[in-house]
C-alpha cells in the first residue's frame, strides 16, 4: 500500500510540474502579488496562505482547528492548486477561476491523521485590490491510522501583499 501512495504521489507531482510549465496565459494579481494570507471558515476554521508559483498555478496552505468530530483539533493542509478562469464576456466574470488540486492533510486529535486532499473551489479577484476572495470543497482520504473518507469545506478571504 504505502509503494502504491508514494508511486501515485510521485506520479502527481511530475504531471502537476508540467502542467505548470505548459500554461503561458497571464490571469490575476499573481504575478503582480504572488503571495496572499487571510482566513477560512467552515470545516476548519483558521488561517489560509496562498503563493503562486505560475501564471494559473498556485500552492495553498492552512493552518487551522477542525471543530468536527470530538471537538477542537489542529488541522493542517497544503494542496498544489491548478487554476482555470471563467471564459465570459462580463470582466467580473473573467476575474473568477475554478480550480482543482492535490495535496495533503494532517489532523491532530486523540490520534494523529494524515490523508490526501483533492480541494475544487472558486476563487475571484476583487477588482482594484489586493484581495481574493474563495469557496471550496476537499474529499479526503485519510491513510493513517486506518483508511478513511471525510471532506473540508469553507469560504474564504486573502489580502495579497505588494
Amino acid at each position: 500500500m504505502r509503494k502504491v501512495t508514494l508511486s501515485l504521489i510521485l506520479l502527481l507531482a511530475f504531471a502537476s510540474l508540467s502542467w505548470a510549465q505548459q500554461s503561458q496565459t497571464v490571469y490575476g494579481p499573481q504575478l503582480v502579488h504572488p503571495t496572499g494570507l487571510g482566513v477560512i471558515l467552515g470545516e476548519p476554521t483558521g488561517v489560509s496562505f496562498k503563493h503562486w508559483v505560475s501564471q494559473k498555478s498556485a500552492i495553498d496552505a492552512a493552518f487551522a482547528w477542525s471543530f468536527a468530530g470530538r471537538g477542537d483539533e489542529l488541522h493542517l493542509h497544503a494542496d498544489y492548486l491548478w487554476h482555470t478562469p471563467l471564459k465570459s464576456a462580463d470582466p467580473a466574470v473573467r476575474r473568477t477561476s475554478f480550480y482543482i488540486g492535490v495535496g495533503g492533510r494532517a489532523r491532530f486529535e486523540n490520534d494523529f491523521r494524515v490523508g490526501v486532499r483533492v480541494p475544487i473551489g472558486l476563487a475571484h479577484f476583487i477588482k482594484d485590490a489586493p484581495l481574493d476572495i474563495f469557496i471550496e470543497v476537499a474529499p479526503i482520504l485519510d491513510l493513517v491510522p486506518a483508511t478513511d473518507m471525510s471532506a473540508n469545506g469553507g469560504i474564504g478571504l486573502r489580502y495579497y501583499f505588494r
